[in-house]
């Protein structure tokens, strides 16, 4: 049921993304061009996300837990940290670059366009680089267990 409702909520998140044009991404260009020929449709789509998301979350969150599932799943860090604000940057830049964002990149794929293609590519090949790189930094060298010495064994 679970794979049901990630299903249907992401194809109404993409119809939603295909029927505000948040798939043009000259539309969303245009939205950052301040200096050019400015259009707001980019904030009045954020604007409607996040009044629908303040009125309903108040309502969602009032309850025990979600319909299918036994628990929410909130995000519980809190603090703003060296990876979370590269990661927006790096996030905020390709949009400005590219024009898209993986909510707009996926349904824009539909388009026939090489543009979101090649979005989509780079953003597979940066999160696998992200992953083996993330694993690279916890792994630890093996320690030589002859060469350690306690306290106990340590000349006077």
């Amino acid at each position: 049921m679970r794979y049901l409702i990630a299903t249907i909520s992401g194809l109404l998140f993409g119809f939603g993304i295909a029927l505000s044009q948040m798939i043009d991404r000259g539309r969303v260009l245009a939205f950052m061009d301040l200096a050019g020929v400015w259009d707001p449709t980019l904030l009045l789509v954020l604007a409607g996300a996040t009044g629908v998301t303040i009125v309903t979350f108040r309502f969602v969150l009032r309850m025990p837990h979600p319909i299918f599932e036994s628990e929410f799943h909130l995000p519980t860090r809190k603090e703003i940290d060296k990876p979370l604000v590269i990661g927006s940057l790096i996030f905020g830049i390709g949009w400005g670059v590219s024009g898209y964002c993986p909510g707009s990149a996926i349904p824009a794929l539909f388009l026939g366009a090489w543009n979101p293609v090649i979005f989509v590519l780079a953003m597979i090949a940066g999160s696998l680089a992200y992953r083996w790189l993330s694993n690279r930094k916890h792994v630890t060298a093996p320690i030589d267990v002859n060469s350690a010495v306690t306290t106990s064994e340590q000349p006077l």
